[in-house]
């Protein structure tokens, strides 16, 4: 008897889809690193406030995945 099983972890895939776009990112990067800002930006973080990325030098708001 053959039985086949197929399991989808949503958010392993999610996660593996995100840390790929990382590293997309990070190959077109001039410098050593990305930004904090072009993180947020690839990872879709937005502030709790509704705007992306950081806000001047004070400290990170609360944020959310959207």
């Amino acid at each position: 008897m053959n039985v086949t099983v197929v399991v989808h972890d949503h958010v392993a895939l999610a996660e593996i889809e995100l840390c790929g776009e990382l590293i997309i990112a990070a190959s077109t990067v001039a410098g050593d690193r990305l930004s904090a800002d072009r993180i947020d930006e690839v990872l879709r973080v937005e502030r709790a406030d509704g705007g992306t990325g950081r806000a001047g030098s004070a400290p990170a708001p609360a944020r959310a995945v959207r």
